[in-house]
């Protein structure tokens, strides 16, 4: 059958999330001075098993948002289980800006290199939208966030919120206090 992929072997997919990962924290680390070579290293693979994965450096850049973003999803469904969907959503938040504090943003390496962070990305940046949505929509639901708080504020708060962290390098106690405003603003006033 041409043109279906056949799924990868156990090793195979070991090998692809070592290289993903080192990819993630070479790249967090060194920016666009990352080499493939260095991040083969840190794996602990060949260059030739990145290259059977990923055949170019932006083909890997990619995987590894795409594979954050999975991450940040399953996150996101976790906590909509929650017994309690009002700090579910805060928790959500906090840990999307402390993970912009510690990291340097791929989509910032992405920009550097003049590769746009969002190509291919349709469906999962639409399955992250509805996980966060739905986080949301059960907080709202029981009366811990306002019900004039929509997707798109949501969504550029957020954003907002993780470059200001990220760029700034906010200290937890400045991230606290921040959020602790922020999310003041964001609970129903009765």
């Amino acid at each position: 059958m041409l043109g279906e992929a056949r799924p990868l072997r156990a090793d195979a997919q070991r090998n692809r999330a070592r290289v993903l990962e080192a990819a993630e924290v070479i790249l967090a680390r060194d920016g666009l001075s990352a080499s493939m070579r260095t991040i083969a290293q840190h794996a602990g693979v060949g260059l030739g098993t990145i290259y059977r994965h990923f055949p170019t450096q932006e083909a890997l850049y990619q995987a590894v948002i795409i594979d954050r973003t999975q991450r940040l999803i399953a996150e996101a469904e976790a906590l909509s289980a929650a017994d309690d969907p009002g700090a579910a959503f805060f928790e959500y938040f906090t840990r999307i800006v402390v993970n912009a504090t510690q990291k340097k943003t791929l989509a910032d390496v992405l920009a550097e290199a003049d590769i746009d962070p969002k190509a291919g990305m349709a469906d999962i940046s639409r399955d992250m939208r509805n996980a966060v949505n739905k986080l949301l929509v059960r907080a709202q639901k029981v009366g811990a966030v306002r019900q004039d708080l929509h997707m798109p504020e949501l969504l550029a708060l957020l954003a907002a919120t993780c470059m200001a962290a990220e760029r700034n390098q906010w200290s937890h106690e400045l991230r606290a206090r921040t959020l602790a405003i922020l999310f003041d603003g964001l609970r129903p006033h009765h």
